[in-house]
């Protein structure tokens, strides 16, 4: 067993290895503020992947010697939870410098990502490339979320990286978990994991993303019993637990932003919002919902993975280096926004895409239980070698 710290926690853990948002019971104390519960999602995962005795936060938004004399004296290493912090916009809390320079113990990036601009190359600060040297020279390896983001590292000199995808994928810590697909006549309740806003930042299009999410959503909806599954978004929070004002400052918001008032709102789309909207501060209630669904697709890389983690089929949408990455790391069935083919799901239906997933979940599960032995790091991941008989999902 072991004590250990988080880096850039994101939410409040209870019951050992269970996160869910800070104050969740009272929802008006956030629900002015976006925050990603997808974030809460990787930590809560993390968790589950690791055998300790004792968490704790290390803070490194302001310097105190004190502090960093206990971790080093009473704590065995400290991880940074998984996140997309490689990008020429990342600014770092203000001591981060400061304490990873006085750490003595190891400090592991679990699962860190790159993302790449719209436009031009990756130019990272000299602070950033400052802490990512700071960071592989403290641990035996860097565990990155794909191949993108093992080269940005290159780049830079660093070369002890192990690209092990993401922990929200190994939650159940099953080395044998494989989709098997039903028959698609049997499929009747469907996830949408939902991202209405994108940066021009990361995005090409705005206008054909925004175009193709609509368009998707009712089509699905059409087709199927959908629940539109948010991740933390101001105004949709507000339509669901909202007071009559803040419902109607919501509307207006939706309805007045200056690249949804182009059409992304329209009278189907408003009873869609009206009745399958979705939401939870709590990550256990995610997981419960993908495992009622017969399948979950769309735009969230981890609203997505967690459903992969359950078993349930999910298919991809790419519109950006993030979610590419994440698409190659694992395999999975992928739908390129910007592509001159409309989606169709019986293209993606296909059990033979899905084998090209199983088989490359049980590499990177390796992988994975690779990277956190190699960094002396307790977990629970099973060995894969001892392998049972696959349960298949009856269809």
């Amino acid at each position: 067993m072991a004590n250990i710290l988080v880096m850039i926690p994101s939410g409040e853990v209870y019951d050992h290895d269970c996160v869910r948002w800070y104050s969740y019971q009272n929802i008006q104390r956030s629900i002015n503020h976006y925050h990603n519960i997808g974030d809460a999602f990787v930590y809560d995962s993390s968790l589950k992947l690791l055998t300790f005795d004792r968490l704790d936060v290390v803070e490194i938004r302001e310097f105190k010697q004190e502090v960093v004399d206990r971790a080093n004296a009473e704590y065995d290493y400290v991880f940074l939870r998984g996140s997309n912090y490689i990008h020429n916009h990342m600014t770092w809390p203000e001591a981060t410098e400061q304490v990873l320079s006085k750490l003595r113990i190891p400090v592991i990036a679990f699962g860190v990502g790159a993302q790449a601009p719209a436009t031009g190359k990756m130019e990272l600060s000299d602070e950033s490339k400052r802490i990512w040297q700071m960071f592989a020279d403290k641990s035996t390896t860097l565990g990155v979320r794909g191949t993108y983001t093992a080269e940005v590292l290159w780049d830079l000199g660093i070369k002890n990286v192990r690209i092990v995808g993401c922990p929200t994928a190994f939650r159940n810590r099953d080395p044998d978990l494989r989709i098997d697909l039903p028959s698609l006549d049997s499929v009747r309740n469907v996830g949408i994991t939902m991202r209405r806003e994108v940066s021009s930042h990361y995005s090409p299009d705005v206008k054909t993303y925004l175009a193709r999410h609509r368009d998707f959503v009712k089509d699905m909806s059409r087709r199927f019993d959908t629940v539109l599954m948010m991740q933390g978004e101001v105004e949709e929070k507000k339509l669901l637990w909202g007071t009559d004002e803040q419902k109607a400052e919501a509307w207006a918001e939706l309805h007045n932003n200056p690249w949804l008032k182009t059409g992304y709102f329209d009278e189907e789309l408003d009873e869609l919002y009206r009745t399958r909207l979705w939401y939870s501060d709590v990550v256990a209630d995610y997981e419960n919902l993908v495992r009622s669904k017969d399948l979950v697709l769309g735009y969230r890389l981890h609203g997505n993975l967690m459903a992969l983690s359950n078993g349930t089929p999910s298919v991809y949408f790419s519109y950006d280096s993030r979610t590419a990455e994440f698409a190659e790391t694992f395999a999975i069935p992928c739908y390129d926004v910007y592509s001159d083919k409309p989606f169709v799901l019986e293209e993606y239906w296909d059990q033979s895409l899905f084998e090209k997933f199983n088989r490359t979940f049980y590499q990177r599960y390796r992988d994975m239980r690779e990277f956190l032995d190699e960094n002396y790091i307790p977990h629970r991941m099973p060995s894969p070698a001892a392998r049972k008989t696959p349960q298949r999902k009856a269809a």
